[in-house]
């Protein structure tokens, strides 16, 4: 199982791990210290000995922020994790607050006072939040004090170790493009800026730039390393010798020069002394490394790290690898489905039981590398939860007269995918089919939707909460992320939010998934993937326009649905997508599956 249901989380400990921090921290002479969710590469996933505050507070969810001082304790979470983080921490010694109604810096700036030190340790902070803390501790005539070392790690007895799994080559047939191109494309962007050199510290653009993958961190295929990328020569890659294979080492040793990641310190310095221009992107890069290029004069230039935008726009090898990812991955999906049909209440099937059963379906494909993310398997109330993640604990039956709701993802060589559907378990009520149609009408709106060049995630979100907002109805999480290509399956800039500043482009990929969510009854979700392309011509039209083609490829529950609320246009939307679904998948369908993939996908009239 690439899955554990084991429950990590243990809220009795949160008092006496706080305790053991607060004494490290009186040994540094700090006031506060800054917890935040991530390690020294800032990525949404972490590795085992990163996960210093689900360590501390008992909180596992995958975006947090804690504060500690001699006498409070402040976990900061957003409105997905309000639910999972009251069940996870002890409520006593933690204060949960709601981003974004309270940030971490405000709460900072209405809380230090004059003479206070603020710790934090400048290997998890990247430069710009350094810089907001040092001018709030400026204006509050107090001190910001970054730590070389963390003084969790001090007190963290049993630390796991740093993962040093073997990395292997990225092949071109799914890459598209082979990493000296990529690599010189990057030139291309620092000659133009008249920079030097840029640093790579997130590895995810280690591994678009080199064609690179590795399983340092569970679910998404990265290798943890950091990279020089210079004006002129090969770049310099710094990694752990563990790493390296035979074929990794000969694929790299073409395109760069390979180091040790204990000599990155050097290769700063080194870099300071001659005073280089340095593009570092604030918002991905660690504090630390901006202190080291500083301390002999280089000149930092704050930039978007180079890697970024052209990673978001999938190339024609990584579209024609997600479309044939989607649909392996729709077959293992629609079994599931007809399983859970035929297996729910026959069978008192669990939580935990669907999600095994549809990793198990994903791997019959034998291309299954790994999951996206943890199976989200959240029966009735625990899938108002919405980034509930099934436990030995938490797990419940499925039972009649209640939702069933099901994101889940796979990594593939050829792409990344990521599916939700809410299923009936016996009959719906009213309310339920009421909110499941409100949501697949914001689900339509952008799938149906053509916009101009130049829109922006924001500019498009109001579509899929339109028919919940009228009804004085909403959800709390973004309405769409940008998916990698075998990477992270959340992964920028690119989303549909309302704080969705980046333009669309066509070859992006990104999720459609409106929602929402009863506590304590049900939730709902609806998720495709779709890819960002040129719309055909409009007769008549005077601009060009973007549009999305639906990638994935799964029935729609339409038990839940209520014709009544759904326009023509709809209508014949859901026929034409479920059209789609069976011409595509019934092929590879037999005997039950290929009955139950009929039915599930006939016409709604």
């Amino acid at each position: 199982m690439y899955q554990s249901f084991t429950d990590i989380s243990d809220p009795t400990l949160g008092l006496p791990r706080a305790r053991a921090l607060r004494k490290e921290m009186k040994k540094r002479g700090l006031d506060y210290f800054l917890v935040p969710r991530t390690d020294e590469y800032q990525g949404e996933y972490v590795a085992a000995y990163a996960e210093r505050l689900a360590w501390l507070t008992g909180f596992t969810g995958s975006a947090g922020f804690a504060i500690i001082s001699q006498r409070r304790a402040v976990l900061f979470v957003d409105g997905r994790y309000t639910i999972q983080a009251a069940d996870q921490v002890d409520g006593k010694t933690y204060d949960i607050l709601n981003v974004p109604k309270t940030t971490p810096l405000a709460w900072l700036k209405e809380t230090v006072k004059k003479g206070q030190t603020v710790g934090f340790d400048e290997n998890l902070i990247t430069i710009h939040m350094a810089g907001q803390i040092t001018k709030i501790t400026t204006e509050l005539k107090a001190k910001s004090a970054p730590q070389t070392t963390n003084p969790i790690d001090a007190v963290w007895l049993d630390q796991p170790k740093r993962p040093n799994a073997q990395a292997h080559p990225h092949p071109i047939k799914y890459a598209g493009q082979k990493a000296a191109q990529k690599i010189d494309s990057i030139k291309s962007q620092l000659k133009q800026a008249d920079e030097d050199a840029t640093i790579l510290s997130d590895p995810l653009s280690i591994a678009w730039a080199f064609n690179i993958r590795g399983s340092d961190i569970p679910h998404t295929p990265v290798v943890l390393a950091t990279a020089i990328i210079h004006l002129k020569g090969k770049p310099d890659l710094f990694i752990n010798f563990e790493k390296l294979t035979p074929g990794l080492e000969k694929h790299l040793k073409s395109v760069a020069h390979i180091h040790h990641e204990k000599d990155m310190t050097d290769a700063l310095l080194e870099l300071s002394k001659k005073r280089a221009n340095v593009r570092l992107d604030p918002q991905n890069c660690p504090y630390s490394i901006c202190r080291k290029l500083e301390k002999k004069g280089a000149n930092i230039s704050h930039g978007t790290d180079p890697c970024i935008h052209p990673r978001a726009i999938k190339n024609k090898a990584e579209i024609t690898g997600t479309r044939n990812a989607h649909h392996r991955d729709g077959i293992a999906i629609t079994k599931f489905l007809a399983w859970l049909d035929a297996s729910a209440l026959k069978s008192k099937v669990t939580e935990i039981d669907a999600a095994k059963k549809l990793e198990e379906l994903r791997a019959q494909s034998r291309a299954l590398k790994e999951l996206s993310f943890d199976t989200i398997s959240g029966a009735g109330p625990n899938g108002a939860i919405v980034h509930y993640r099934v436990t030995e604990a938490t797990n419940r039956r499925l039972k009649s007269g209640e939702l069933f709701l099901v994101d889940s993802g796979a990594q593939y060589l050829d792409g990344t995918t990521d599916i939700t559907r809410t299923i009936a378990i016996g009959k719906p009520t009213r309310e339920m089919r009421d909110r499941f149609t409100r949501v697949l009408k914001g689900h339509i709106a952008l799938a149906r939707a053509k916009f101009p060049i130049g829109t922006r995630g924001v500019d498009i979100d109001i579509l899929a909460r339109q028919f919940l907002w009228a009804q004085g109805l909403d959800y709390d999480h973004g309405t769409g992320h940008g998916v990698g290509s075998y990477l992270a399956v959340h992964e920028g800039p690119q989303n549909i939010s309302k704080r969705g500043m980046t333009p669309l482009e066509p070859g992006m990929i990104i999720s459609n998934e409106p929602g929402y969510y009863k506590e304590g009854a049900y939730g709902i979700r609806i998720e495709n993937l779709v890819l960002t392309k040129e719309a055909e011509l409009v007769k008549g039209g005077e601009r060009k326009m973007l549009s999305f083609e639906t990638l994935t490829l799964a029935p729609v529950d339409r038990r839940l649905i209520d014709k009544n609320l759904l326009t023509r246009d709809e209508l014949n939307w859901l026929n034409n997508y479920h059209s789609r679904v069976q011409k595509a998948l019934a092929p590879e369908l037999q005997g039950d599956d290929l009955k139950w993939l009929k039915a599930a996908t006939a016409s709604l009239s």
